[in-house]
């Protein structure tokens, strides 16, 4: 999860928590403010009822019968007024909550109950009013309470979502610019990302310093593998004539002839190695041109002429499956090497009797060449580490020193094409070519 999507979370939750507490707070304080609102209507109501009492009408109901009831059509208010003996005059007013049953329909009431003296007389006085319009009312703020946090969450990770993609913009782009789209060291741009935000600025000035610091490292391992892969040729040129020479004219034992050949090979071997790296480290250093107008059905082409006695040494089928050519500004020479290469390999690691396989296919990518084989494979560990320098598998193929496939790398980054490669044990590997758009 993306930190944006996270910080969003985050706050929307927070805000979720504190609201539905404020949310069961206020419920519970709009009961009780509720109650205390209709406590104090009975007390008016009770002072209104007593101030009227001189009402003839009311007057004459509690001289004859000596209690008064009155209750409206719902049944949300009643009043029960009658004689009691006690003298309780002045006494303060209390309130309960009680069921009361009027006409045979049980409610529940809020009630206040109070006595006073008239004319003489003491009287006791029953105001209540049903808790229905109470639980109404908190009905109705629950509702009100749950539609208010809905929107406010909505509106909460909607305004969150925008501010922190507006707040994290230079950390994208500083990731994007300084990291991602940095292929090599040594064309990167050191121009500080524009942000206001001090965390972004000493990210971005740390990138650049690690990457001020890295190019000085890959500048210097680039001067001594090319200072020191040519300065090693001319000894090892020097040595292998020697060897040949003493060779040709010494008469030398069976087993002293089998010394020089096995020393004229090594030398071979570690000639190989040295001019490999020589090529790697100019081809880094973009020591060779692209102007040539390059159409790989044709670099294909020759590099079956070249391998197509290896083919028949193994018995291998050769297939050029292209269904079109496709043509790109580079160098030449090198990408014959680097299909030299991949070829070269499909036929080392193939089977007797195998097959080596050219395909071509245009996708919304771009253009793609696929060379495949029936051989022996790669696991998933193999894979990962096919690219690297001097990684090789001795079960595989001991004489190899590891730096084909280095060189294919090497040669696609110049071109700026994309390799990828598919493989399975005892199956076989393609090697697919992008031409990006």
């Amino acid at each position: 999860m993306r930190l944006q999507v996270k910080l969003a979370v985050y706050n929307s939750l927070t805000k979720v928590a504190i609201i539905t507490l404020l949310g069961f707070v206020i419920l519970f304080s709009i009961n009780k403010i509720s109650i205390k609102h209709l406590q104090k209507r009975l007390i008016e109501k009770k002072e209104k009822l007593i101030a009227n009492l001189s009402n003839v009408e009311i007057n004459d109901l509690l001289t004859k019968q000596g209690k008064f009831t009155d209750y409206n059509l719902l049944k949300e208010e009643y009043i029960i007024l009658q004689k009691v003996k006690s003298n309780d005059q002045g006494s303060r007013p209390h309130f309960l909550t009680s069921v009361r049953i009027i006409e045979g329909e049980e409610q529940e009431y809020q009630i206040l109950t109070s006595t006073f003296s008239y004319s003489g007389s003491n009287y006791e006085l029953e105001l209540g009013e049903t808790m229905a319009s109470v639980a109404q009312l908190d009905h109705t703020i629950s509702i009100f309470t749950f539609i208010i946090l809905l929107v406010a969450v909505t509106l909460t990770l909607v305004a969150d979502l925008t501010f922190s993609k507006f707040l994290l913009n230079p950390f994208y782009r500083i990731i994007d610019q300084k990291i991602n789209k940095v292929n090599d060291p040594q064309n990167f741009n050191y121009q500080p990302i524009p942000t206001s935000t001090d965390d972004f600025k000493i990210l971005d000035q740390s990138i650049s310093k690690l990457m001020g610091k890295m190019t000085k490292l890959l500048v210097t391992e680039k001067e001594f593998i090319a200072n020191v892969s040519h300065e090693l040729l001319t000894p090892i040129s020097i040595i292998n004539t020697k060897l040949e020479n003493l060779l040709n004219k010494e008469r030398l034992s069976e087993e002293g002839e089998n010394k020089l050949f096995s020393c004229l090979k090594s030398l071979g071997r570690l000639k190989s190695i040295i001019n490999s790296l020589l090529l790697i480290s100019r081809v880094e250093n973009k020591q060779f041109i692209k102007t040539d107008t390059i159409s790989t059905r044709t670099a294909v082409s020759e590099v079956y002429e070249e391998l197509a006695h290896r083919l028949l040494m193994k018995q291998l089928s050769f297939t050029d499956a292209s269904k079109e050519d496709f043509q790109f500004e580079g160098n030449q020479s090198l990408f014959h090497t680097l299909l030299m290469n991949i070829i070269n390999n499909a036929i080392k690691y193939n089977v007797d009797g195998g097959s080596v396989t050219v395909e071509t296919e245009h996708n919304e990518s771009g253009f793609i060449l696929r060379i495949g084989d029936t051989g022996i494979g790669m696991d998933a560990t193999m894979l990962k580490a096919a690219f690297d320098r001097f990684e090789k598998f001795d079960s595989i193929q001991p004489e190899s020193h590891g730096l084909g496939l280095a060189i294919v790398k090497s040669i696609a980054d110049f071109h700026e094409l994309i390799l990828s490669i598919d493989s399975q044990k005892n199956v076989g590997t393609r090697v697919s070519i992008l031409f990006p758009k």
